[in-house]
């Protein structure tokens, strides 16, 4: 956890408060804080700048309209692109909400303000003989046999059960017995309880008889050589070394099998609610993106065997 030091200003004395405020009330992590805290710094700069004058508590108030745009407009000037934009705009919300909340500080400005628009990037899912023709390549890599055994069950895992490559490194080794539905802890420490494949059952149950590791209860599930809880850089590279061999795409890595998971599922008529509460979703609308890469993927079909689509 990254130490907040108490600063000299009062604005800095502002900035760490409500850090010490994120750190202990919402479980934010170091890396989040310290963008939080360039973020910020980097916005009073400019206000300095602006008004010709050190930023206070009233100036912080008067903040307006054209102060923003003309802030976004200086970060564009640096060749920043939207995306980054959009963060630091989402940090000095969180400040000023928290400004709102705690001094008094209310500029609704800041709070209703959107900031530049960003194009909507659709996932790149694998397709369904894709992906079986990755896991079963994996199954042929020359490293140890458990090791291979465990690389599979991972990448089922994420297939399989649409998890996160860190929710599936965190599990433990007291969910063996597997049952059939597990328990995940996702983004927010949210828990969502998903169905386990037989296949995924079947998969671990085999990774486990060839570990040549013992288990305590609390120990990581997945290990690497030495018995240490796996690095999430080995599973990247097993795919990277797949993904050369097989020709496909540089968007295929571990996250894309999560796309695949809930592309296939919406393609095979399963529902955008249920398919939220599987991937752990705050909001229905982080999963109909989805089904854009569905209708992308129809259309393409239907220009591609129309007969008037040649």
């Amino acid at each position: 956890m990254e130490k907040i030091l108490r600063a000299d200003s009062k604005i800095d004395f502002l900035i760490d408060t409500w850090l010490k405020h994120c750190v202990k009330l919402q479980d934010i992590q170091p890396n989040t804080i310290k963008a939080y805290r360039r973020d910020v710094k980097k916005f009073i700069k400019y206000v300095d700048q602006y008004y010709s004058k050190r930023t206070n508590k009233i100036q912080l108030a008067r903040v307006n309209l054209s102060t923003l745009r003309s802030w976004i407009a200086d970060e564009k000037k640096r060749e920043l692109s939207n995306r980054s934009i959009l963060r630091e705009l989402s940090s000095v919300k969180s400040f000023y909400n928290w400004l709102n909340d705690h001094e008094g500080i209310d500029n609704s400005k800041i709070a209703n303000f959107t900031g530049p628009k960003l194009k909507r990037r659709l996932p790149r899912p694998l397709t369904v003989k894709d992906t079986r023709d990755l896991i079963e390549h994996v199954k042929t890599h020359p490293k140890k046999s458990w090791l291979v055994a465990r690389d599979v069950a991972v990448l089922i895992l994420l297939y399989g059960c649409g998890l996160r490559i860190s929710e599936a490194l965190e599990l433990r080794y007291n969910v063996v017995p597997l049952p059939d539905i597990i328990k995940i802890k996702g983004k927010g420490k949210k828990e969502r309880l998903i169905p386990m494949l037989p296949i995924a059952i079947e998969s671990l149950q085999n990774y486990l008889e060839m570990c040549p590791h013992k288990f305590k209860p609390n120990d990581h599930l997945f290990i690497g050589l030495r018995g240490k809880k796996l690095n999430p850089k080995i599973i990247q590279n097993v795919i990277a070394t797949a993904r050369v061999s097989l020709g496909l795409p540089l968007t295929v890595t571990p996250h894309a099998l999560r796309h695949s998971f809930a592309t296939h599922l919406l393609s095979a008529g399963g529902d955008l609610r249920t398919i939220q509460e599987l991937l752990g979703h705050k909001s229905l609308s982080s999963t109909q993106i989805y089904t854009g890469v569905d209708q992308e993927r129809l259309m393409a079909v239907f220009k591609k065997t129309h007969p008037r689509g040649h």
